[in-house]
């Protein structure tokens, strides 16, 4: 272990995502999913704050209702330092200090945020120099978003969405979020329902592959920076059974689509909506039309970088 770079305080931001497509295979014997997923990191972030302590312990506050976030071990980021103290031998603690911004349990990745940052605060804060693959290598181990919270950008996510591989994006894409005023979404009881309309067969559900790919339309139009184009390609196979669990949903995603629109939907497993936009411009007129009929509309862009020390 080096101590080159040990800090007493080290500070954090990750950011949210978006899923920009989302398609999900057949349940696996183990009961999980192979997925394809697009994912774009947007300018919403998580704050994370590690200092020395004895023990492992977390605070967590925020601009967003954080009533259910855990504050033990249950708690994604309390993990993620635990696995950098025990891939590095470390034998004291961390006290983690979140204050969160992207909507718990609203399928924008905040706790996965959390995850990455607390990785990225406890190496830099311990001076344990794991390096960006093993850092990696924990992050997969700990949920399927977290290694694209430490990657950031656009990328490619394949198998639990996990294996990464970065994608071009040329120039800014613009989006309106409208986090719910409802509880959250469990994202296991959204794939558990997906699984049942598929079972019966629901008419708006498409039957499963058995293998997962991201449409080329979708790379194309990233590679292009053209949110027209990306706009006819987005997708979300859990949007169906988000929708169905809560079907007051519907009503927003109509309004975003009133009110200009260029495609609106469910993010990762919800309840969070996301459209988007031609623009920053077309983006203003959006949220202020959206939070005129009584919404939360916050306006964000991506692509923007994975978790980072400040």
């Amino acid at each position: 272990m080096s101590h080159a770079h040990v800090a007493d305080r080290v500070h954090v931001r990750a950011p949210g995502k978006i899923n920009l497509f989302f398609q999900v295979g057949d349940v696996q014997d183990d009961g999980y999913h192979d997925v394809a997923s697009a994912y774009q990191a947007v300018s919403l972030y998580e704050d994370v704050w590690a200092e020395h302590s004895d023990g492992f312990s977390i605070t967590v506050s925020g601009t967003v209702d954080v009533a259910g976030v855990p504050a033990d071990d249950r708690n994604l980021a309390l993990r993620a330092a635990r696995l950098v103290a025990q891939r590095a031998g470390y034998e004291s603690g961390v006290h983690l200090e979140i204050v969160k911004h992207v909507p718990v349990a609203g399928g924008m990745g905040g706790g996965s945020a959390d995850a990455a940052a607390a990785l990225l605060a406890c190496d830099q804060l311990w001076g344990t120099d794991l390096g960006g693959q093993e850092l990696q290598r924990l992050a997969a181990r700990l949920g399927a978003d977290v290694p694209f919270s430490l990657l950031g950008g656009t990328a490619i996510g394949t198998g639990r969405g996990d294996q990464l591989s970065p994608a071009l994006a040329k120039g800014r894409f613009d989006w309106v979020i409208v986090p719910s005023d409802e509880a959250g979404l469990s994202t296991p009881e959204v794939y558990r329902h997906l699984d049942r309309l598929r079972e019966d067969r629901a008419a708006d559900i498409a039957p499963p592959v058995r293998s997962p790919a991201v449409d080329p339309a979708v790379l194309q139009a990233l590679r292009a920076g053209d949110a027209a184009v990306l706009a006819e390609c987005v997708r979300n196979d859990l949007q169906a059974a988000a929708l169905s669990l809560r079907p007051s949903l519907r009503a927003a995603l109509e309004l975003g689509d009133e009110a200009g629109a260029l495609a609106g939907m469910v993010s990762g497993s919800g309840p969070t909506l996301a459209f988007l936009t031609a623009g920053p411009e077309a983006a203003l007129e959006l949220q202020v039309s959206l939070s005129a009929s009584g919404l939360t509309a916050l306006h964000v862009h991506g692509p923007v970088p994975g978790a980072r020390i400040l």
